[in-house]
């Protein structure tokens, strides 16, 4: 476990990882981290009323961080919808075919078309295809699998599954200030923040 001066902050740091860079790369953005979730919370609020893109990096759940940053609902319960509706009506419309189409069968005189039998497979089913789309469907929202990501160039972002609490902010579009960024970062007190490489 690496050692973290706590009188470390962004005004220190001279050297940084996008110092590495070629010459005109724009870094990928400043990565840094405070000791508590509250000042986390703050930081993430004003850099969102700021305009920023970023993200937080947590060892566990912080409670309305999504909000404090600015995100929308998921659309992960859309997903899991769809793979529902896919499931109960494909096999559905299978169980119809076969007994109605394909291959159908007088048994006792009753009629083809006896839905009720179709129930328990349906719902089967239907769970299934919404463990399924929620499954991949977090995968794909993530973008995982994901190997290595820029923020993962912090020499201490290992820490951010034990005890700190990082926050990024990305250089992303033409209006991006990261000086300011540095300056809203470093009043809050965040721990070497760094530029990072892409």
């Amino acid at each position: 476990m690496a050692d973290h001066p706590e009188d470390s902050h962004a005004a220190t740091d001279d050297v940084t990882v996008a110092d590495r860079l070629p010459e005109g790369t724009k870094p990928f953005g400043l990565v840094g981290y405070f000791d508590t979730p509250g000042e986390l919370y703050q930081a993430c609020e004003e850099l969102r009323d700021a305009g920023f893109k970023m993200d937080a990096h947590t060892p566990f759940p912080v409670h309305g961080l999504e909000k404090a940053m600015g995100l929308g609902p998921s659309k992960l319960p859309y997903i899991v919808l769809a793979g529902a509706f896919i499931g109960g009506l494909s096999i559905f419309a299978l169980m119809w075919w076969v007994d109605n189409v394909e291959y159908p069968q007088n048994f006792s005189g009753k009629p083809h078309f006896a839905w009720q039998a179709y129930i328990p497979v349906t719902f089967e089913i239907t769970v299934l295809l919404s463990a399924f789309g929620a499954f991949f469907g977090l995968w794909g929202l993530n973008k995982l699998p994901q190997f290595f990501h820029p923020v993962m160039q912090h020499p201490n972002f290992t820490q951010a599954s034990d005890d700190k609490f990082f926050v990024s902010v990305e250089n992303v579009g033409p209006h991006t200030d990261l000086e300011r960024a540095r300056e809203i970062l470093g009043k809050l007190g965040i721990h070497e923040l760094l530029e990072v490489a892409p």
